[in-house]
């Protein structure tokens, strides 16, 4: 590499070689100081690597360094980007690079001749385990990194919907985690839960009040499934009567009865087949279907009405309730059979009393949809009037929050919406204003009431919902660990492992 910028003025002999051990000590030094050093020549082929990189040869599939040098870069260490830099020329001085030996924060210099030529370049591992020395800077850019990838497949999505002429059949989620507003613990951690969720296959219980945002999760579970490119389908049982629901799920065979369509008509299950099927207040289905759903989700296989032919299908189930399913479960209204089917992954959308702070990204983002759909400025609302509202109880959660802010834009003849204004259209809807609270900053801000479940330490967070998914299984299934390592997509070993060591 050169040692001097080609400008600068000619120096005496002893001070070049002062310049050069000053180099080589560099050099040193950055192989003494750093996790790990290594070089690469100008084709990407590794050509040297100090005694600190050699500890990571083993997580990378090597067993001596003789088997590491002299390959390309590519092939032996996973998802680096010193390619680039060699093309390139230009350094990445802090990166974050993971591959199966670990995370880790590196820097990639290039190397050059006195031409200034690239001849190579060197790879420095400046932290391993950044996890824990680095934790809130890792934990901060990953939330944007995910909150920036789900925006982009939310617009990729929108994009294709506007693009797309859409036919009867088409049914497609209508939401990804970027729609979930919100930065507060309880909203990070719910978002969290249920990205876990959408990596598994099986069935995911949505537990929370009304108007929380859970058929809203549903449809980010499935656009971030494996499922994405299948239909989305759903049904709220609650809204169905009870003597159409058997029709709806499980369709109608031509001509089964009088006044039926002579073609015969498919219930919710066929048309979700391939893709999911979210069965919205689950809570409310009566118990006469409750065994023939559980009937069909153990068999795989549904029989239409009027027919005696048995249909398989190949959906993954999305269920959720407003009620307590549990204590249903206690009273005989709902079969324990099938609660333990569906409580397989719980995920429980927290109430908007305890993740006030995400009041004002929620305000702001419901007053753009207002303004869209009425073709108007968004409201601007006044420190006191978003004060009265982080105040609320908010009974009927973001659902409420929404009328009440559509309300007051309907009403108010100027953009900027007051405390007195919200105040007045509270009392009308029968509801006594609460104290106003301060707007906290999302990112600091400790929420009220039971928040504090939602900011358990996440290991804690992450056993307790294994556990419960297994024991649900084992139970759903007898107590045959077989049978619930496939529901759970795990291999007997690892159950085996888990039940051994719970914690």
């Amino acid at each position: 590499m050169p040692l001097l910028a080609d400008d600068a003025p000619a120096l005496p002999l002893d001070a070049q070689g002062i310049l050069e051990l000053a180099a080589r000590s560099m050099f040193q030094l950055f192989s003494s100081v750093s996790q790990g050093m290594f070089l690469v020549d100008r084709s990407g082929r590794i050509v040297w690597v100090n005694e600190g990189y050699q500890r990571f040869l083993p997580d990378l599939g090597f067993s001596s360094v003789d088997q590491f040098v002299g390959r390309t870069v590519e092939e032996v260490i996973p998802n680096t980007q010193m390619r680039r830099v060699l093309e390139t020329g230009q350094p990445v001085l802090i990166d974050l690079l993971t591959n199966k030996a670990g995370t880790f924060v590196v820097s990639r210099i290039p190397l050059r001749d006195d031409a200034d030529r690239v001849i190579g370049a060197i790879g420095i591992v400046l932290f391993d385990h950044p996890e824990t020395t680095l934790q809130p800077l890792i934990s901060k850019f990953a939330l944007l990194q995910r909150d920036l990838d789900d925006a982009r497949r939310e617009l990729a999505s929108q994009r294709r919907r506007s693009l797309a002429v859409a036919g009867d059949g088409e049914r497609r989620s209508k939401y990804t985690f970027a729609s979930f507003i919100g930065s507060s613990p309880a909203a990070a951690e719910v978002k969290r839960q249920a990205r876990r969720a959408a990596q598994s296959s099986s069935p995911v219980l949505l537990l929370g009040e009304t108007g929380t945002g859970k058929e809203l999760l549903a449809h980010a579970i499935h656009a971030a499934s494996s499922r994405a490119s299948g239909p989305f389908v759903s049904v709220n049982i609650a809204a169905v009567p009870d003597t159409l629901l058997e029709a709806e799920f499980f369709g109608v065979a031509p001509g089964a009865y009088t006044g039926a369509d002579r073609k015969g008509r498919d219930g919710k299950f066929k048309l979700a087949d391939g893709g999911t099927l979210f069965l919205d207040e689950i809570g409310d289905m009566p118990q006469s279907l409750q065994a023939k759903l559980l009937r069909a989700l153990q068999e795989g296989e549904i029989e239409p009405l009027g027919s005696n032919k048995l249909v398989p299908f190949n959906v993954r189930i999305l269920a959720a309730t407003s009620r307590d399913l549990a204590s249903l479960v206690r009273e005989g209204k709902f079969r324990e059979d099938l609660f333990y089917r569906l409580h397989v992954l719980p995920v429980r959308v927290p109430p908007l009393r305890v993740r006030r702070s995400d009041i004002p990204a929620l305000v702001e983002a419901l007053g753009e949809d207002l303004a869209l759909r009425n073709g108007t400025a968004p409201p601007e609302l006044l420190p006191d009037a978003m004060a009265l509202l982080a105040g609320q109880p908010w009974r009927g959660n973001i659902r409420e929050l929404r009328n009440v802010l559509e309300q007051a834009v309907m009403r108010s003849d100027s953009q900027s919406i007051d405390a007195a204004q919200l105040e007045r259209i509270l009392r009308e809807a029968g509801v006594e204003p609460a104290a106003p609270a301060p707007v906290q900053d999302p990112g600091h801000a400790a929420d009220a009431e039971d928040e504090s479940r939602y900011l358990r330490p996440l290991a804690e967070q992450v056993a307790e919902l294994e556990r419960k998914a297994i024991a649900a299984a084992l139970k759903a299934h007898g107590g045959n660990k077989l049978a619930t390592a496939r529901q759970l997509g795990i291999s007997r070993a690892t159950l085996y492992g888990r039940l051994e060591n719970p914690e």
